[in-house]
């Protein structure tokens, strides 16, 4: 099993990003962190919302770097709550095991006025996964993400798609960007702990994440 750091990352906002996130991190055992969390929705923090789903035990749910009130771009969150974003806050941690890390939104989402998360990704050095829904768009969104991924040398482990079978769209993104599809999450009702874990094994080996 894989002890390096996994980066989570989206073609854009409210996709099923931190869903995948948790069923990853507890499909791996895997500590998960989300180093910036931009307001607080009605289901709580993306960290509370993993600890839940996950299954993982609470200490492997780590602690915000910065935890931001206002529901927008961390740049500008920052930026209303008086706060700047130290770089060295967003170091990864040392730890032992797995560790997946969040994003928030898409790869080029602002962290400051001179950094997006994709310039934070390619110093982390880690490879990441690019979560994608299945719905229109997501062709574009997902290659353009891709492009800028490799633009910065940052490594990519694959897509993980979210959503209803699309079966050509997903083929399209993986064979137009080169990059392995891990497998397709389908949206749960009722979305529990024990039907995201069922839904995770049945579509994606870990072993592709090692």
């Amino acid at each position: 099993m894989t002890t390096r750091p996994i980066i989570v990352t989206g073609t854009d906002t409210g996709i099923g990003k931190t869903v995948f996130a948790a069923a990853l991190a507890g499909a791996l055992g895997a500590h998960y962190w989300k180093p910036v969390q931009a307001g607080i929705e009605d289901e709580g923090t993306d960290a509370q919302r993993v600890a839940h789903l996950s299954g993982l035990p609470r200490a492997q749910v780590l602690d915000e770097a910065y935890r931001l009130a206002t529901p927008c771009s961390p740049h500008l969150a920052a930026e209303i709550d008086g706060v700047a974003i130290d770089p060295a806050r967003l170091a990864l941690p040392k730890l032992d095991g797995p560790l997946v890390v969040e994003g928030a939104g898409g790869v080029l989402v602002p962290i400051s006025r001179s950094e997006t998360y994709a310039d934070q990704f390619a110093r982390w050095g880690a490879p990441v996964v690019l979560v994608a829904r299945t719905q229109l768009g997501t062709i574009n969104h997902a290659l353009l993400s891709v492009e800028a991924l490799r633009a910065r040398g940052v490594p990519i482990l694959g897509v993980a798609f979210v959503g209803e079978p699309v079966e050509d769209s997903e083929a399209t993104i993986c064979a137009m960007a080169g990059v392995r599809r891990l497998g397709r999450l389908p949206r749960l009702d009722p979305l529990t702990p024990e039907n995201l874990r069922a839904a995770f094994a049945a579509a994606f080996r870990v072993e592709d994440f090692a």
